[in-house]
């Protein structure tokens, strides 16, 4: 366990140059995430990759220590994780309300939920963080990788001493964690540039053939961001995503295309996709659905547990803020309940510039009803979600809460809330009909996005308490980094929507006209969400095909039941099995690609570690966090590029301004593309089993 800093102690904590190094990471890694999550529906953890940097930069100052480092990625990770909010702010735009992300409201969205997320969790930390024997996997990791690093830097001012002035034995040693997230960031931003940019590699290959009527569709796209989440997803997820995938291109779409006659000149390849874009996205949705509802039933009596742990901790006296030692002490209650209060009427007066914005004809009792309505519910419900979530992080970690399924459950309940009230009003009768059509839907995704928001923070809030207690930080001074993490995310994320929506588009939701489709943006929670708003008010959802896929659900939850059982780490997480149907296999491919060589490379580590006589954990320690720093780097690389690239279209206006080839060398691309792509996932699978360097 890490050696913990004693009350005593008095270092350097929250200090301007980690603030300013915090912002510069959270600047990075929340415009990853945002593309990623955009991209393909996942986010990647923060915390470690950022301590990390934090200890390559800070070690180099005077006086920096791992309390400092643990500020910087504890603002780092809150940041990277508000993120997030892209899970549902995107059908703004799908459904037209929205043509772009104005900058207040969505800033006030995501900071306003993301402190309400900081300020809902400080009453658990001593009794879910402290005192609780929950495992808070990412925080105790994030935790480890603080000592080690502190660890090092200690050895190396011992050895630096002892040689007088020879460096020789200990540079090959400084900085490796940082060193491997550079080199994966930059193999994957050349081949990003070299295909999104220079065109001169294909970024995915796909191949069409027919069985009688029936269509069937091999792909993989060559996303070396997607590979760097596959290999932190791991092989149960992996699989996971290739049944899914599976159920939908070896069964879905060659049933639908065998009994579906193409329309008119359509091409085996178009019916195929528009297939599977009307009808088998739903089945996934329908199989994501029963997951959510399954997961957060099988976590009941823990939510129950972490609500009253809360109201029980609001009610403790712990004694005068100065009387407490350096280690305990958290934001005094009475600043958590002023801040609060303020941050509930900055909702107020958001949700009523929302509603007005919308409606400015809307009538005095109406529209108060529903501002202070939508208030109350994100205010309330914000809050036991935010219970719950921190419960659910301590005891399955953050990586696999299901905060989709929590915004799936907040916006059916807004959704049905709406839809009674518009049932027993008469206040939208004298609204223009595309307003009254239109308002509920996006009043209904704009609360849950900051339900979403505050599930979020709460879900990582907890886990970077845990790392401070662990290292022995200030509580209060962490809870303040989490919220500026907060506020200097909320500033970025913005931006960056605005900079992919207008230079890539989302699905359903093209900018302009001209746009290439094919590079649209799949943002696929917040298509799901969208389609189940206006499934709710318009009652025109693909029924069936949900249904279908709460078919297959329910019977992969009893597989996975009946794995669980058995004991052993065979699973069938049935989430990641929808997701596998409801993205396109140009995403779940790369994705499996990765959890496949996280797998060959666990098995070369201990296969190496049982043949020398080593124990099996120890021996791999290295090398595994080697491979997550490889790919967090990969991820963080072509996420950036994605993002410069972004820049560059919307600059020039042209679809592709650095190509340096056309429509003809299209067929040599994808040959060269996929050379490359195996070459680099060889090299991913040597550097991460190749032997340290010893001078």
């Amino acid at each position: 366990m890490p050696q913990r800093i004693p009350d005593e102690a008095r270092l350097p904590e929250l200090t301007l140059r980690g603030i300013i190094l915090g912002a510069i990471i959270t600047l990075l890694f929340t415009a990853s995430n945002v593309y990623l999550g955009l991209k393909v529906g996942l986010t990647f953890a923060s915390a470690i990759p950022a301590a990390v940097i934090s200890m390559a930069v800070l070690r180099r100052v005077a006086g920096a220590n791992k309390l400092e480092n643990n500020m910087v990625q504890t603002q780092a990770s809150a940041a990277g994780t508000l993120s997030a909010i892209i899970f549902v702010l995107p059908g703004l735009l799908m459904i037209g309300y929205w043509q772009g992300f104005p900058f207040w409201q969505t800033t006030a969205i995501c900071a306003i939920g993301g402190i309400l997320g900081v300020l809902y969790t400080i009453p658990l930390r001593r009794v879910m963080v402290v005192q609780s024997d929950l495992p808070y996997p990412e925080g105790i990791a994030a935790a480890e990788i603080l000592e080690v690093g502190s660890r090092d830097s200690r050895h190396r001012k011992v050895e630096r001493s002892a040689e007088d002035g020879d460096h020789h034995d200990v540079a090959d040693d400084e900085g490796p964690g940082a060193r491997e997230i550079l080199l994966g960031g930059i193999v994957a931003a050349v081949f990003s540039i070299a295909s999104g940019g220079l065109r001169i590699l294909a970024d995915s290959v796909s191949v069409w053939f027919s069985a009688g009527r029936a269509a069937f569709q091999l792909s993989t796209g060559f996303s070396l961001a997607l590979v760097g989440a596959g290999y932190l997803v791991g092989i149960v997820g992996g699989v996971a995503i290739l049944i899914g995938t599976l159920i939908a291109w070896g069964v879905a779409v060659p049933w639908l295309t065998s009994v579906t006659p193409p329309e008119a000149g359509q091409s085996l390849a178009d019916a195929g996709m528009a297939l599977w874009s009307d009808k088998v996205r739903f089945i996934g949705a329908g199989t994501i659905g029963i997951a959510a509802v399954w997961t957060l039933a099988t976590l009941f009596k823990p939510m129950v547990i972490g609500i009253r742990t809360s109201f029980g901790a609001m009610r403790g006296d712990h004694g005068a803020f100065s009387e407490q030692p350096r280690t305990e002490r958290d934001l005094p209650a009475a600043i958590i309940m002023s801040l609060t209060g303020v941050l509930l009427l900055l909702l107020t007066a958001v949700f009523a510039i929302f509603l007005h914005d919308a409606a400015p004809e809307l009538a005095g009792g109406a529209f108060w009803t529903l501002t202070l309505g939508s208030v109350l519910f994100a205010g309330m419900f914000g809050f036991l979600i935010a219970a719950a979530c921190g419960y659910m992080a301590g005891l399955v970690g953050s990586s696999s809460s299901p905060i989709s399924g929590i915004g799936i459950v907040a916006v059916i309940l807004v959704s049905l809330l709406l839809l009674g009230f518009t049932a027993v009003s008469d206040a939208f009768d004298a609204l223009d009909p595309e307003v009254a059509r239109m308002l509920p839907t996006a009043l209904a995704l704009f609360v849950t996005s900051v339900i979403l928001a505050v599930a979020a923070i709460s879900n990582d809030n907890l886990q970077d308490l845990k790392t401070g207690y662990l290292v022995g930080a200030t509580p209060w001074r962490q809870q303040a980094a989490l919220i500026i993490g907060c506020l200097v995310g909320a500033a970025v994320i913005p931006p960056v929507l605005s900079l992919l929506y207008n230079a890539y588009g989302f699905v359903g939701a093209m900018p302009r006209e001209g746009m290439d489709p094919s590079q649209a943006l799949a943002a696929p929670q917040a298509s799901l969400m969208t389609a189940i708003v206006r499934g709710v008010f318009s009652h025109d959802l693909e029924w069936t095909m949900i249904l279908i896929g709460l078919a297959i659900g329910v019977v992969l939850i009893a597989v996975d039941e009946f794995l669980r059982k058995r004991g052993g780490i065979a699973r069938l997480p049935v989430l990641a099995v929808g997701i596998g149907i409801y993205l396109p296999p140009s995403v779940n491919m790369p994705l499996v690609i990765g959890a496949v060589l996280a797998w060959a490379i666990d098995r070369r580590l201990r296969a190496r570690a049982l043949a020398r006589g080593e124990d099996i954990e120890h021996a791999s320690t290295r090398p595994r966090q080697r491979g997550v720093l490889l790919a967090s780097g990969m991820i963080v690389g072509e996420s950036l590029v994605g993002v410069l690239m972004a820049g560059i279209i919307g600059l020039s206006g042209a679809p592709a301004p650095l190509a340096l080839v056309g429509d003809g060398f299209a067929d040599t691309a994808r040959w060269l593309g996929l050379i490359v792509f195996v070459a680099v996932c060889f090299g991913f699978y040597r550097r991460v089993l190749a032997k340290p360097s010893v001078a």
